[in-house]
């Protein structure tokens, strides 16, 4: 739904202020509109660590950005880069993964939370990234796939110019724009006791709001005026004219500090040479995402009634694996029509056979039910929004399922909701920041349930090694009749907790689907001798989860009491 929203979807690899620096968000100011939205339980510190878990390569990225043009066709898809030594060349490695955009960042943004050790120390000036950015796609012949953006402290017309000519087209502003609003960089923006009412939750402060989108407005006008000034002196006569011209800027011989004497700004005054006359020096062309070729166009073409009307839809379609986000784009046009809500269980129901590609079921929405016979590769059910996915092997295969993998690394990264079911193992990646799917899976590789927020993870079989590291939510259920499982699971954030009454309840249920959508033996076994089975079980329990769960159950019956008597 949001990504179905969004003009332009963004894929931060890095943040100008902090490179290689992730963040961490204190549980105290997790209140329940930020957990809301983040998919995750009031009171709960959220962990972003500075990886993606997904990508791990160029190609990687390009499988990303993919999925996220399959999700939404009309929306730009940008790449964050940071102005480093070698950006170029990451830079020509985007732009050949085929993104719209990509975005070079500076060491000077950064909003106040950031450390003040990384904002006086690490990255460097975008001035640096964004000139080798644009000479090394001129070099390749890949300027004209891509919009290249900067930002980090641009402030006036003279800010935007100077990047025009060192190779940008596009400019972002955020910390001038707050200042506009009211900001006095009070550097609390992490506290939330921002006293102008910019940077907190609190409604109190937030009253205290006196910004205006005109003065923004006002603001940006008056920055283009100045662009506009400087064009005309050095006479161009549009922004396009004016892309990678750093013949037209100069040194100032002026030097007013000793440590600036001998500094060579050559480099990145030098004009891109191009490998032919034909070569564009600013973006020509729109980026060629194949997306006419994927499976969902003749998906969408026989699911209307479904799509427009709500009517059942029973498909079936035999896979490849070069068929890659099967199921996404059909999700982007059902969202489109029916909002956040989806449709009703099933209406979409597509029964296939064969090897999926990658990211089979990312980001599908509610409604839509995939039942594949066969195995899938990586990515299976990437951020899943509310979709059901059952995978199991075919019937006539002679191994034994709950030996093998079916399923690739990366499953259910990022997912939100719904449900998925697996007979036999999952590889690496399981489960990963998981903050509301339930998945059921026969076995899991090494670093299963890492940074899961919410959630339901049942594991059927072994699990490899850092099981739950970075675990804040959710809870996963792990059958252990060996008890081994404690070797292999990270105890820093999580306990390993008795079964409850609910718990049992809610585990035969989902095993029990497991069953019915897959015929799996595993899960034959164990509901054919639940009592015994059930000591089995290890409940994988976050304690920050746990604690802020005992919390609002206590809060509830005093609200419930408040409420009763009128007053407390």
């Amino acid at each position: 739904w949001y990504l179905t929203n969004a003009d332009e979807i963004q894929i931060k690899m890095a943040q100008g202020a902090k490179p290689g620096e992730g963040g961490e968000l204190p549980g105290h100011k997790v209140n329940k509109i930020i957990a809301a939205t983040r998919h995750s339980t009031p009171g709960v510190g959220l962990i972003s660590p500075p990886p993606h878990h997904d990508i791990y390569s160029i190609e990687d990225l390009a499988q990303l950005i993919f999925d996220l043009k399959n999700a939404n066709p009309s929306a730009r898809i940008s790449v964050k880069l940071v102005s480093e030594i070698g950006v170029g060349t990451i830079a020509s490695g985007v732009a050949k993964g085929h993104a719209d955009n990509i975005l070079i960042s500076g060491d000077n943004g950064g909003t106040g939370a950031s450390p003040l050790t990384s904002i006086k120390h690490a990255g460097l000036p975008w001035e640096l990234g964004i000139s080798e950015t644009h000479q090394t796609l001129v070099m390749n012949d890949l300027r004209s796939r891509v919009r290249l953006q900067t930002d980090g402290q641009l402030k006036t017309g003279r800010d935007v110019a100077i990047a025009c000519m060192l190779g940008a087209e596009e400019f972002g502003f955020a910390t001038a724009p707050l200042i506009v609003l009211g900001c006095i960089m009070m550097r609390k923006c992490h506290l939330n006791t921002c006293p102008v009412g910019i940077a907190t939750q609190d409604p109190v402060l937030r009253a205290k709001f006196n910004g205006m989108p005109e003065h923004v407005v006002n603001y940006l006008f008056m920055v283009a005026e100045e662009c506009r000034e400087i064009m005309a002196e050095l006479g161009f006569r549009n922004i396009n004219e004016m892309v990678g011209r750093c013949d037209m800027l100069e040194v100032n011989d002026a030097i007013n500090h000793w440590k600036a004497e001998g500094i060579d700004l050559t480099p990145i005054l030098t004009l891109a040479r191009k490998p032919h006359d034909n070569v564009d020096t600013y973006c020509t062309r729109e980026q060629n995402h194949g997306l006419d070729e994927v499976l969902d166009v003749g998906l969408i073409a026989d699911c209307q009634p479904a799509i427009k009307d709500r009517e059942p839809v029973r498909l079936e379609r035999h896979l490849k694996n070069t068929d890659r986000a099967f199921g996404t784009m059909l999700s982007h046009e059902v969202s489109k029509h029916q909002g956040a809500g989806g449709l009703d269980e099933d209406t979409i129901y597509i029964r296939c056979t064969g090897s999926a590609g990658q990211s089979v079921g990312a980001f599908m929405t509610k409604g839509i039910t995939i039942d594949l016979e066969g195995d899938a590769n990586d990515y299976v059910g990437k951020g899943l929004s509310g979709g059901k996915i059952a995978i199991y092997p075919p019937k006539e295969s002679s191994f034994v399922a709950e030996e093998n993998v079916i399923v690739g690394n990366v499953a259910l990264y990022g997912a939100t909701s719904g449900e998925s079911y697996f007979r036999g193992r999952a590889a690496e990646r399981f489960c990963v920041r998981n903050s509301g799917a339930t998945a059921v899976v026969e076995g899991v590789g090494d670093h299963g349930c890492e940074y899961m927020t919410g959630g339901r993870a049942i594991i059927l079989g072994p699990t490899g090694r850092n099981f739950a590291a970075g675990m804040s939510g959710g809870v996963a259920y792990v059958y252990d009749p060996e008890d081994t499982f404690r070797m292999n699971c990270n105890m820093e954030l999580v306990d390993l907790d008795e079964l409850e009454g609910d718990d049992v309840l809610e585990l035969r249920e989902y095993i029990t689907k497991h069953f019915e959508y897959t015929g799996s033996t595993v899960a034959s076994s164990i509901l054919s001798d639940w009592d015994t089975a059930l000591d089995g079980f290890r409940k994988v329990m976050p304690k920050d989860y746990k604690k802020a769960l005992l919390e609002k159950n206590e809060q509830e019956p005093e609200a419930a009491v408040t409420t009763a008597g009128g007053q407390k």
